[in-house]
Formats: C-alpha cells, sequence, structure tokens
C-alpha cells in the first residue's frame, strides 16, 4: 500500500524525494537487445511483460548506446561517461584504470543511503574486466548454469580444422525449465531479493542484468515453439551501403567463432539465417518471461508503487541487415537501444527525444530526489517524464574503433554522420558518412559526397565535443605529450 507521505510526494512532483520514504530503482539490463519488443512496434515480438511495463513507462523511441559493444557501453551507463572521455573502447581495460576516482551510478545511491545489489550481467565481466566491488553492499551476484543442456551442442574438444577457436552451437532449443540456464536463475535471485527488501524497509537500488538474447541463442523449447519461423522478418538487403568505407561494416566475427557457422565472410544463406533470427526472437521471448517474473515481484511485495523501474539495453545487434551479424558498428541497428523509464504515477507514453546511455545517470538521480551529480557527460532527462515533448538534444553521439581509427558518430533527428579518423588526427584526414533517414530508413547509400550542406552542419555538431582520447594503453596514448 502506498503510504499517505509518498502519495503527497508523487502528487507534487514525481521528482521530489523523500527523507522518510525514498523510491526505490530496479534497473533492467538486458544484454544485446535491439528494440525486437511489440511496445516498439515488433509485430513478430512476443513479449508480453515488458510490453506492459512500457504502457505505464515512457518509452524512448531515438536512445542510442554510446559504443556497441558491451563492456564500453556498461561503463558509460555505470559511469556516466563516454567512451571517448575515459579512452576505452574495448573489452578488457577497467573504467577505474581511466578513473580511479570515479563515483558509479550504483556507488551514488549507496551513498544516499541505498542498499545497492547486482545480479547477472551489469559490468561486463572477463576479458580483463573484473566487477566493482565499491558500487555494491554486498557481492555481485553471478548465476551458476551450465551454458547448454544438451551435450551435442557443447563446444567441441579436438582442434579446428579451419584454425578457428570454435565455441559451441550458436543456438539452442531444449525442453527444459527456465531456471536450467543463467538468466532463469537470475530472475529467481531477484524474486528473493525483492522479498528480503520489502522486510527490511531500506531503499533499495537493485541492478538485474540478463543474459539473453546475447549469443548463443539458447532457450527452453516453449519459447521457441511462441515463433514460427517461416514468418519471420528476413534482411532485404545483404550488401553493406553503397559508398560506405570497406572498413565501416563488419560481417559478425563474434558469431563466426560458434559451431556450425561459416568461416570468414561467407554468407549465411537463407537456412541458417532464419534459424538464427528464430533463436535471437526465442531469446527474447525467454528474457521476457524472467524480467516478467521480477516485475510480478514488485506488484506482489507492494512496491511497484515506490519504485523506479528501467528497462536498458546495453546496445543493438544485426541480424542479417546488409550482410551484418552482431553489433561493433555504428550503424543504426546496432546503435538504437530499448529505453524504458516508468515512474509511479505515470502512465504509459512515448518520446521521441534523443537520448544517449550516459543520460540515465543523472536521470535517475534527478528522479530520486538526490543532489545532481557533477562531473558527468550525461543530461537529465527528467522533465520529459512530464512532457515528452520537452526539448533534451539536438544530437546524440556515439563511437566505434575500427583498424586504428575511430568513428566519431553524430545522430540528429535525420542524420547520422560518422567521421573516421585517429584520436588527435587533423579533420582533413577523416573520411565520412551520412546516412538521410528520411529518405532512406534503411541507411542503403552513403551521401557524404552529395549533402555537403547537411555534412557541414552536424560536423558543427561534432566540434562542440572534445576530440577523443586515444585508447588507454595505446601507442598514442603512452606518447609524451608536446
Amino acid at each position: 500500500m502506498i503510504t499517505r507521505a509518498l502519495a503527497i510526494l508523487f502528487s507534487i512532483s514525481p521528482f521530489a524525494s523523500s527523507a522518510a520514504e525514498k523510491p526505490n530503482v530496479l534497473l533492467i539490463c538486458v544484454d544485446d537487445l535491439k528494440p525486437v519488443l511489440g511496445c516498439y512496434g515488433d509485430s513478430f515480438a512476443i513479449t508480453p511483460h515488458l510490453d506492459t511495463l512500457a504502457r505505464r513507462g515512457l518509452r524512448f523511441e531515438r536512445a542510442y548506446c554510446n559504443q556497441a559493444i558491451c563492456a564500453p557501453s556498461r561503463h558509460a551507463l555505470m559511469t556516466g561517461l563516454r567512451p571517448q572521455t575515459l579512452g576505452i573502447y574495448d573489452l578488457g581495460t577497467p573504467f577505474r584504470k581511466a578513473r580511479p576516482d570515479a563515483v558509479t551510478l550504483a556507488q551514488y545511491f549507496k551513498q544516499q543511503g541505498y542498499r545497492t545489489e547486482a545480479l547477472g550481467k551489469i559490468f561486463h565481466l572477463g576479458h580483463g574486466n573484473t566487477e566493482d566491488a565499491a558500487s555494491w553492499t554486498v557481492p555481485h551476484f553471478r548465476a551458476k548454469a551450465a551454458t547448454y543442456q544438451r551435450p551435442e551442442n557443447k563446444a567441441p574438444s579436438g582442434p579446428d580444422p579451419q584454425a578457428r577457436q570454435v565455441r559451441g552451437a550458436a543456438t539452442e532449443s531444449a525442453d527444459v525449465a527456465d531456471e536450467a540456464y543463467a538468466d532463469g536463475i537470475i530472475a529467481r535471485e531477484a524474486v528473493r531479493r525483492i522479498e528480503a527488501a520489502k522486510a527490511s524497509g531500506e531503499p533499495f537500488f537493485l541492478a538485474v542484468g540478463f543474459l539473453k538474447p546475447h549469443l548463443p541463442f539458447v532457450a527452453p523449447k516453449k519459447y521457441w515453439d511462441m515463433h514460427d519461423p517461416t514468418k519471420l522478418p528476413m534482411p532485404s538487403r545483404l550488401n553493406p551501403p553503397d559508398g560506405a568505407p570497406k572498413f565501416a561494416p563488419q560481417f559478425g566475427g563474434e558469431l563466426r567463432g560458434y559451431k556450425g557457422i561459416p568461416a570468414g565472410r561467407e554468407p549465411m544463406g537463407d537456412e541458417l539465417s532464419r534459424h538464427l533470427i528464430h533463436g535471437y526472437y526465442a531469446a527474447t521471448s525467454y528474457m521476457d518471461a524472467c524480467a516478467g517474473l521480477v516485475l510480478d515481484a514488485l506488484d506482489a511485495n507492494g512496491l511497484a508503487g515506490n519504485t523506479i523501474v528501467v528497462l536498458w539495453g546495453d546496445h543493438g545487434w544485426h541480424l542479417g541487415d546488409h550482410g551484418m551479424w552482431c553489433k561493433h558498428t555504428n550503424y543504426e541497428q546496432a546503435a538504437r537501444i530499448p529505453l524504458v523509464v516508468a515512474m509511479p504515477g505515470k502512465t504509459g507514453a512515448e518520446s521521441s527525444a534523443l537520448i544517449e546511455t550516459v543520460d540515465l545517470y543523472p536521470t535517475l538521480a534527478e528522479l530520486a530526489g538526490l543532489p545532481a551529480p557533477k562531473g558527468l557527460d550525461g543530461i537529465s532527462f527528467a522533465a520529459l517524464l512530464e512532457n515528452p515533448a520537452a526539448p533534451h538534444r539536438d544530437h546524440a553521439i556515439h563511437v566505434y574503433p575500427r583498424g586504428g581509427l575511430l568513428g566519431r558518430a553524430i545522430r540528429s533527428e535525420r542524420y547520422r554522420l560518422v567521421e573516421w579518423k585517429k584520436p588527435g588526427a587533423a579533420t582533413e584526414t577523416a573520411v565520412y558518412e551520412l546516412y538521410d533517414y528520411l529518405e532512406d530508413p534503411g541507411e542503403n547509400k552513403n551521401l557524404a559526397a552529395d549533402r555537403p550542406e547537411a555534412l557541414a552542419r552536424l560536423k558543427k555538431h561534432l566540434a562542440t565535443h572534445p576530440e577523443a582520447k586515444p585508447q588507454i594503453g595505446s601507442p598514442a596514448a603512452r606518447a609524451p605529450k608536446r
């Protein structure tokens, strides 16, 4: 039951804070989730629980990650700093190597009297990255579950004849319970944590990180059975954008390491492509069911009326469009993310504001009534919860490195500009891409040579940003300053 004090709190302003009863935060982070959700108009998606969340929250149509790869994207979420501010674009460099004294989003809430807990994938772990103990009141929870339930899907034990590092199968459909895989375990643990939070009465910041639909696309068989693969959307174009630099696209290097996937740039073919797309949709439906358990637990324990809920995808994913698979680009399919923020007392709405991942940190602080954190790249969009049409940014920026170059991308309402050059190099050395989403929403042609006026306008936006730092540990980063 919502207390009278809380009712007054939210009737005056959804952004105010109460010393007696602070709003809780439930942050749901999803790995490799593009806006393949019913609430985003995907008629093939079966995601009833997240669709329900969107109906009582603010759904952002133009939200973008700051880099389409796991670790830098999650650094941006948790530090409020862009990859080019930190100088970290890889999977293995911990953010504290760049900012030892950074106060993370969770750490900030912890300092303000919150119990902070993390389950599943919040920070990227592995490749040299570790969990950030300073962020959490209690140690991070990592589910112990086998990747595959069927032995034939496990990685082969012998050497690969093509000298590749071969993982297990790219997909699995097994007739097992949800808890056979990690996301089911994470969901059950989150329910237990919510029940404990109700008993303790402490305000909580609970970050729940689901692994699917990240590769491999494993999900219980019932979620595969929800989808008819013959009806799922197939890519309409299998070639990179006309006029794009040869280095700008990628062709699924992460996917190519799985058993049964063609090597190099060999096409997937219709049958395999359809199966992989089926797997992505099935894994997304499975994740939705797991998220539903957590959201239902808020209601069952009477906490929904005092909890800010956020759904955030760390980046998008190419599903064969332009012949590309996985993330790792500056294109729309990799950079655009799902983002929903639900506040107590609010009803569903949508916003076309341009949002960056770094904006979530200051926004959650403001929505919880906390002092504004300083020194962040993000800008609070809390006002959009009151007025979804309010102004926010005139552009978003994101980046991706490729072969010693850094692609800095400016996304405006209509266009995307990508500037490719070495960090610190003269602009005269840059190579550009320009796409018009009004006339060419599929990104089929690079217009950089054809639209000088649009190119110049977007270059002015880019010029408002500091020069990107080189990757920490790179020769450029180690070079003496002159």
